[in-house]
């Protein structure tokens, strides 16, 4: 089974912070270049913390020959802030953005002329009509800060309606939240594609700590058996490509538009998940 002509793949990276990691990235982006993947993603800190490290990763992603898309992120920036950035990736050919709220640092007061995504999209188009392609986050296991579904539904509808061209999810492992987020997206004719968000299993500690942060549910039979590996790392990863490499092929023959990888700047799991999906060397 390989992809649909209208199914893409795409990775997610985060700024390194030396130039040992810079050169490892470069040669990880470089492996999954191979797989012909629709774009890289680099990751924004909140407040701004790594904005120069996005901005140079994209451009040695860029320089390598392949399509990378910035995540930026408004919550704490100013409109004249994000103008400039906007900007700067104009000049450079960026032409593909991932627009975010951004995480409120604790103790913040001043969140700054943005308070929601739905806002720094209408801006985005303001500045810049349709030069750049973006991309939204989405709940399919709801906002971990939303009052409810409902809400969160809303929510997401305001930044379609604002200009978003495509969404990219939150990992999840319940493939039935995803069907049903789709289907009520639907209902609000909300047509823009929505990319499951994935995220190989290597490291049972780490997931258990991203998913408490963000709201993804690791379903009971998952846990367990994980649990039950303790420090047998091979057997975590062998495990984890199984159910995540499952969970890809059920999505991928329910139609859904592609794949987004949280690579976490690694090669071994996404390529494995992608091997058995029948996606390989371009």
């Amino acid at each position: 089974m390989s992809l649909e002509p209208y199914q893409k793949i795409s990775f997610e990276f985060f700024p390194p912070k030396t130039e040992e990691g810079r050169v490892k990235l470069l040669n990880v982006s470089k492996t999954l270049g191979q797989l012909d993947p629709a774009y890289f993603s680099v990751t924004f800190g909140a407040g701004g913390s790594t904005q120069q490290g996005t901005i140079d990763t994209v451009l040695d992603i860029k320089q390598q020959g392949f399509s990378a898309a910035p995540h930026l992120s408004c919550v704490g920036s100013t409109k004249e802030n994000i103008r400039a950035i906007l900007g700067n990736y104009k000049r450079n050919g960026i032409d593909r953005i991932v627009a975010l709220r951004g995480d409120i640092p604790s103790g913040t007061l001043d969140v700054g002329e943005f308070r929601y995504a739905n806002e720094l999209v209408g801006f985005i188009r303001e500045e810049t009509g349709d030069h750049f392609h973006i991309e939204v986050a989405a709940y399919p296991e709801v906002h971990p800060q939303a009052a409810n579904a409902q809400t969160d539904l809303a929510n997401f509808k305001q930044k379609v309606d604002a200009g978003a061209d495509s969404a990219i999810t939150q990992y999840f492992f319940n493939f039935d939240a995803y069907v049903r987020f789709v289907e009520d997206c639907d209902k609000l004719g909300l047509n823009v594609p929505i990319v499951p968000g994935i995220m190989p299993i290597t490291n049972y500690t780490q997931l258990a700590r991203f998913s408490d942060m963000c709201g993804a549910e690791i379903p009971r039979w998952i846990r367990k058996r994980l649990e039950g590996f303790a420090d047998d790392r091979d057997s975590i990863k062998a495990f984890g490509t199984d159910v995540v490499s499952e969970l890809s092929q059920t999505l991928l023959d329910f139609g859904c538009p592609g794949l987004h990888f949280y690579s976490m700047n690694q090669t071994e799991a996404s390529l494995a998940i992608c091997r058995n999906l029948g996606i390989d060397v371009a």
